[in-house]
């Protein structure tokens, strides 16, 4: 089961829900408002090496500077 990002058109609140089917959320958990819009995820991957040993990973590049966060839903940016 998934997890999609959404967000509220009325309190500019980001959250996350777990779908299940095609289940979507009626409101935003914050406002209760129903002008709610899925976001664009990032996926994440890793590319290994010959030994096994980790090379890239998409989720650890965070897009602002001093973020350790894997997604900017994590650290609010």
């Amino acid at each position: 089961m998934p997890i999609y990002e959404y967000h509220c058109n009325d309190c500019d609140h980001d959250f996350e829900y777990l779908v299940f089917g095609n289940d979507q959320p009626d409101e935003c958990p914050s406002c209760k408002s129903s002008k709610v819009n899925k976001l664009m995820s990032r996926c994440g991957f890793l590319s290994k090496g010959n030994g096994g040993e980790t090379l890239k990973t998409s989720a650890s590049s965070s897009s602002c500077g001093g973020c350790a966060a894997t997604s900017c839903s994590g650290c609010g940016h």
